[in-house]
């Protein structure tokens, strides 16, 4: 049996919840969280992870969680701002790529940017990542992830038990 983690970073507590959800779909797969040095609240903390994002920033986090070499593959699920890979996760994959397994990509936006996530985060690594699923905030905020994240968690232990390398799958969200 494959063993997986999934690390989430999240602003606003919808992609803690997203990955706590997929969490408990796959008992025995394990959660860790990234979070900012320095908290940000507010408008002004809004608009600083914007900014974050838009100028690719990498503020200070602190990851509290196992550590990724130990998996086999991780779940790296991140808000989308200003169409971007957030902050906090872009310095969490910088800092930690060489312990990075296989990796997959789940992102949480209002509309758009998921691909932009992916691909960062595959330049961060210098190499693909194993798969990816977009979702929405109105998905997960309305509780409708369920049927693609239960895909999303069968395709990746599939895929991490049988080995089979640089297999990309995208699973877009579903239209409103």
């Amino acid at each position: 049996m494959s063993k997986i983690l999934v690390v989430s970073y999240s602003w606003t507590g919808t992609c803690s919840r997203l990955a706590k959800l997929l969490c408990n779909l796959r008992p025995g797969w394990q959660h860790g969280e990234i979070r900012l040095e320095k908290p940000r609240n507010g408008r002004a903390g809004y608009w600083r992870c914007v900014l974050d994002s838009a100028l690719r920033r990498k503020p200070s986090i602190r990851y509290e969680g196992p550590p990724p070499k130990e998996f086999d593959a991780v779940v790296l699920i991140s808000p989308i701002w200003a169409f971007s890979l957030a902050g906090p996760m872009r310095t969490f994959v910088r800092t930690r790529r060489s312990d990075l397994p296989e990796v997959a990509v789940i992102s949480v936006m209002g509309g758009a940017g998921a691909s932009n996530a992916v691909r960062e985060v595959e330049q961060l690594m210098n190499r693909a990542c194993l798969m990816n699923a977009a979702f929405t905030m109105q998905e997960v905020e309305e509780g409708n992830p369920g049927a693609r994240l239960l895909d999303f968690s069968e395709t990746l232990r599939a895929m991490t038990e049988a080995k089979r390398g640089r297999t990309v799958e995208n699973l877009e969200p579903q239209s409103a």
